[in-house]
């Protein structure tokens, strides 16, 4: 009488996992390279938290009709410039810390938010343009080169 063997021989197992290996060998380096993706996403934040807290500023300043220049968000006065936050400001509006990002904001000079780590900063920032007596404040958000 003959056995009837059930399973899996040495050699299909074997197979199997050659397989494995190979896929995973090319699929590997698609998935290795997050960094710059994590740095690109920070920057887009940085971003949008800079373009909301420039309306929100805005707006306070319309409903409060300061005439001294300022206003005050979250217990933070932010100075403004033409109705909107000036570059140092914007800074302190968007709760952007010198700890996440180079951060470089003066008033009356564009500011810019870099992320930490790149090559070439002038490609992955996000840069803060004061509004004028014409014109809102412009916020121009550059992702080229994060890595």
């Amino acid at each position: 009488m003959k056995k009837q063997q059930s399973g899996f021989t040495m050699i299909e197992l074997i197979m199997v996992i050659v397989i494995l290996g190979i896929l995973a060998a090319f699929a590997l380096p698609k998935f290795a390279d997050f960094g710059s993706d994590a740095k690109a996403a920070a920057v887009q934040g940085a971003g949008g938290a800079i373009k909301s807290a420039s309306a929100i500023a805005h707006a306070q300043w319309l409903v409060k009709k300061e005439s001294d220049g300022s206003v005050k968000l979250e217990n933070e006065v932010i100075t403004m410039a033409n109705g909107y936050p000036d570059s140092a400001g914007i800074i302190k509006a968007a709760q952007i810390s010198a700890s996440d990002f180079t951060v470089v904001g003066t008033a009356g000079a564009p500011a810019t938010v870099t992320a930490k780590g790149v090559t070439t900063a002038a490609s992955c920032q996000v840069t803060y343009t004061e509004a004028t007596a014409s014109a809102a404040p412009k916020v121009e958000i550059v992702t080229t080169g994060c890595n």
